[in-house]
């Protein structure tokens, strides 16, 4: 009996971690965070809280399982009344947007700079060594 209530609250544990880990990563999307602001959401004392509850995903043994960690930075912004509010504004959400596509691009450049310099040093190793 024992190891069946431990299964079944393994399998609980589990589909609630996916599930939280899905919900915080849908954070990183503005337009998802305006039509969250626009149907109330951000009113809402108990959602409110359960962001505040999701700051745990800023850890390093939870962050690690992020594919969007810009989420985290949402999340952080989103403990702020003020930024709830301004969401509602569908201009805010694609300044936002705009804002997170320049820093992709910018990253993007930067590190396909580095990757390139990287190879020429490794290939001026490798003919130095010869």
């Amino acid at each position: 009996l024992d190891f069946k209530k431990k299964k079944t609250h393994d399998t609980g544990n589990r589909l609630r971690f996916q599930l939280e880990l899905e919900f915080v990563q849908c954070l990183a999307n503005p337009n998802y965070l305006n039509f969250l602001a626009q149907r109330g959401y951000f009113k809402d004392k108990a959602f409110v809280n359960y962001l505040k509850y999701l700051l745990y995903w800023k850890e390093p043994e939870y962050a690690k399982y992020l594919k969007y960690p810009q989420c985290l930075h949402m999340l952080e912004l989103l403990q702020y009344e003020h930024f709830r509010k301004e969401l509602v504004n569908a201009q805010c959400a694609k300044f936002i947007d705009e804002q997170q596509i320049l820093h992709w691009q910018h990253y993007s450049r930067k590190r396909m700079r580095l990757q390139q310099a990287l190879a020429e040093q490794q290939q001026q190793n490798n003919t130095s060594v010869k």
